[in-house]
């Protein structure tokens, strides 16, 4: 079975790297350019990991993992969120909300299934 992983970002570089560094993985990919499209998509799809952006427009990151932490179906998805600042009391608040990991930018796709591993048993694909 396909894992599903849904990505949250205003920037179309960071969507094409994610969806390039987990093309060799057994996954389908979902894309959102913003929190709104984001859970939108999160509550259709029920994703398996979602990469979600902390500085966005319409909805920024906190914003969407606040509303996925406050639904019932959406609240167990484990988040890895990007960020381009590495400050720490944006780590700490975020930390706090029960992301799983965060990565900030730029990373290099490997990076980021690395810390999917953590989350998801990814395998390659047959």
């Amino acid at each position: 079975m396909a894992y599903k992983i849904l990505t949250v970002d205003d920037s179309k570089t960071i969507r094409m790297i994610v969806k390039k560094a987990f093309s060799q993985y057994n996954c389908d990919l979902f894309e959102a350019e913003n929190g709104v499209e984001g859970l939108a998509l999160a509550n259709k799809e029920i994703p398996d990991l979602i990469i979600l952006d902390i500085t966005m427009p319409v909805m920024t990151g906190i914003e969407m993992l606040e509303k996925l932490k406050a639904e019932k179906e959406l609240k167990d998805i484990p988040v890895i969120m990007l960020t381009a600042e590495s400050g720490k009391e944006n780590v700490m608040k975020i930390v706090k909300m029960g992301v799983k990991d965060y990565i900030v930018k730029p990373f290099k796709g490997e990076q980021l299934v690395e810390r999917a591993k953590g989350v998801l048993k990814l395998a390659p694909k047959a």
